[in-house]
């Protein structure tokens, strides 16, 4: 028999959520200490419910819940403030975030580090989008999850040269190469290693971490499309 399970004064945000009943949600949300929680919000789509203005997605939450088997139900939830609205490129850019913590986070289990890196990158997006915030969001989500990439050493063991050239197997890592190639995952030494550093000031540097990370994320989703990187694709051809 399940034990009964509560929760208060949790920090969490929202990732997603849809209608349960004419009046309810289920809420998947993200949580400091108990990682994507199922929380059925009762009465959440009710014109008048106080929750209808707090449960918003890149908003820091306290939440409070409390039930058995795998969907609780939201007992508290309260705004905490301090975080601008997302708009525009960064707010397609948050609904990505959203997207691989929905595809790759397996339900309660806890990552307080990645939690505030998840937090950290919010802000950072608020004050204006930057492509190198993705990046070291997709490797610390890796990296939680035990599929950090290699960065500072070839598949020989040999360290990671910043002139040289390599190829990133995805299951083993840096291959050296005897020149540059024409394959999408062919990239300097110094990008791996300026990526290792979390420093992509560099452009090139930049352009291949993207499609390095873009290989990643896609081969450990299992080559799902990602609806957020589709839409945000149709409305610039638009």
């Amino acid at each position: 028999m399940n034990q009964r399970h509560k929760v208060d004064g949790q920090p969490a945000f929202v990732l997603h959520a849809y209608p349960y009943s004419e009046t309810s949600l289920i809420v998947d949300v993200f949580s400091r200490d108990h990682g994507r929680v199922a929380l059925l919000a009762r009465g959440a789509r009710r014109p008048r419910s106080v929750l209808r203005g707090v449960l918003l997605a890149f908003q820091p939450l306290e939440l409070a819940w409390a039930g058995r088997g795998e969907v609780y139900t939201l007992m508290r939830a309260e705004w905490q403030g301090g975080q601008p609205l997302l708009a525009g490129k960064a707010l397609f850019c948050g609904y990505y975030l959203n997207e691989l913590l929905l595809h790759l986070l397996p339900r309660a289990d806890a990552h307080a580090q990645l939690f505030a890196v998840y937090a950290a990158t919010l802000r950072r997006l608020a004050d204006g989008e930057q492509e190198s915030d993705l990046r070291r969001f997709e490797r610390a989500l890796l990296r939680e999850l035990g599929y950090g990439p290699t960065l500072d050493a070839d598949v020989a063991g040999a360290a990671v040269e910043a002139d040289a050239h390599y190829l990133y197997e995805v299951e083993r890592g840096p291959v050296r190469l005897p020149g540059p190639a024409a394959s999408p995952l062919t990239l300097s030494g110094r990008t791996l290693l300026d990526l290792a550093r979390d420093d992509l000031s560099d452009p090139r540097s930049l352009a291949e971490a993207k499609q390095l990370m873009r290989t990643l994320i896609a081969h450990h989703i299992g080559g799902r499309s990602l609806v957020s990187r589709r839409i945000f694709r149709e409305l610039q051809e638009l």
